[in-house]
């Protein structure tokens, strides 16, 4: 199955994934099947615990080829690197692919917020790649929207190999969502549109 129509060819620029509960063993799953020369830089917002310090980028690191990082301020995106949000702060993409961290009102009652990270990664880099993943309540759903406004592709996790289908089902409903694909499927999705390109 290719995800790549082939009359509308796409150049992306980043895959964003928002996460909730149970995010982690998913995008775990979807992490270690990625290849080494992934080509293009991934966000990712789980919802965390704003109150511990958060060592996810350090599981996720031992199980994917990719380096993982926690994102930091002001830091340009580079392709096959991981940037997962910092607990408390929203992670923002201003124009350049150029990181911006900010602790401003929380959106959906979280922050990280999906739909804060959607929104500016697409308003700043235009075509982009977004994955909702397991978790309750309805952040990415506007972010989603948001992505597919600007040329994007929307991939959600479907109901029967998500712990939690809420977050999924919320962009579904939405009308903003391209695929709705069994977590397994997801990572040769994400290679497969990784690869599109515009032909002149």
């Amino acid at each position: 199955m290719s995800f790549i129509p082939v009359d509308e060819p796409r150049r992306f620029q980043l895959v964003v994934f928002a996460a909730s509960a149970g995010g982690l063993a998913a995008l775990t799953n979807v992490f270690a099947q990625l290849p080494s020369d992934f080509a293009l830089p991934i966000a990712v917002v789980q919802h965390l615990d704003p109150n511990h310090v958060s060592m996810m980028a350090n599981i996720l690191g031992r199980r994917t080829a990719l380096h993982v990082k926690q994102a930091e301020a002001e830091e340009v995106l580079r392709a096959g690197i991981i940037y997962v949000a910092p607990p408390a702060w929203h992670m923002l993409i201003a124009p350049g692919g150029v990181v911006q961290l900010t602790h401003t009102a929380m959106v959906h009652f979280v922050r990280p917020s999906a739909d804060a990270l959607f929104e500016s990664a697409a308003s700043a880099l235009g075509p982009v790649i977004a994955v909702i993943l397991t978790g309750t309540g309805r952040d990415g759903a506007t972010g989603a929207a948001a992505v597919r406004h600007a040329g994007g592709v929307v991939i959600a996790q479907d109901e029967k190999s998500s712990a939690f289908f809420g977050m999924p089902q919320a962009a579904i409903e939405s009308g903003a969502v391209d695929y709705v694909l069994p977590l397994e499927d997801i990572p040769a999705a994400l290679v497969d549109l990784a690869g599109a390109i515009v032909h002149d």
